[in-house]
Parts: structure tokens; sequence; C-alpha cells
């Protein structure tokens, strides 16, 4: 089974709604994990809300450090906007994608982001032939 990592900041938004989708698409192909560089020990509710909207309980989630991540091959390491504040995860291929934080954006502009992460999450499931 592939694994995949996906990191931002606090891990309440981004990453959270990335980690969701590859499980909701992946069809149990991948397994899928996120961590931030400086987590905020929540979930974001707006995060919440607009998974909620589409069927997921990002309820179940936790925001968790990337000094938590377990000591495991991955295959993809994708960074959302940590920049330099990401450590060193090792992984076989590393993807910046840049997504701003959509933590202060009204509720459309933030439907947008969780709906860009979505297609990048099903172009990388796709590359991966998951998909």
């Amino acid at each position: 089974m592939k694994k995949i990592i996906f990191l931002c900041v606090e891990n309440s938004c981004r990453s959270q709604i990335a980690e969701a989708f590859a499980k909701i698409h992946s069809n149990n192909k991948v397994k899928a994990i996120s961590a931030g560089s400086n987590p905020s020990g929540k979930i974001n509710p707006k995060a919440i809300n607009t998974m909620k909207e589409i069927g997921y309980d990002l309820n179940v989630h936790k925001s968790t450090s990337t000094k938590d991540l377990p000591a495991e091959k991955v295959e993809v390491m994708i960074s959302m906007g940590c920049g330099d504040e990401c450590p060193h995860v090792p992984a076989e291929r590393r993807i910046e994608w840049d997504i701003p934080d959509p933590k202060d954006f009204n509720e459309e502009k933030f439907k947008e982001i969780r709906d860009l992460i979505e297609l990048e999450v099903k172009q990388l499931l796709k590359d991966l032939k998951v998909f």
C-alpha cells in the first residue's frame, strides 16, 4: 500500500482536507496521513463544515505534529505552504502545492480552496495509478 503524507503548518485545514480526499478517492489503496510543522491542535471549524457538506466528517481527524509521523517508507510527501518550516520527511518523491492557507477566508473562498485540493489529490492519485 502506497503511503502519502500531507503537510502544512498548523495541520488544521489544507493537509486535513487533502488527507480526507485521498481517503475518499483512493478506495483504500493508499495510506494517507497529515501533520503540521506547528500544529494548532484542532481542526479548523470551516474545514469541518465544508467537508461535512460533501459527506465527510473531519471531526474524526486530529491535528498532529510532524514529530509524531510514523517512521516508515513514504512514497510521496506533499507540502502545502510550509516552506522552510517543513522538516525533512524521507520520501521517494516530494511535491510542493502552492495552495494558500484558507483559515481566514470567507466561506465561498474556503470552498474554492477545498475544491482545488480535491482536484490536486485526484491528479496525484491518477499519477500514482491509484485512480
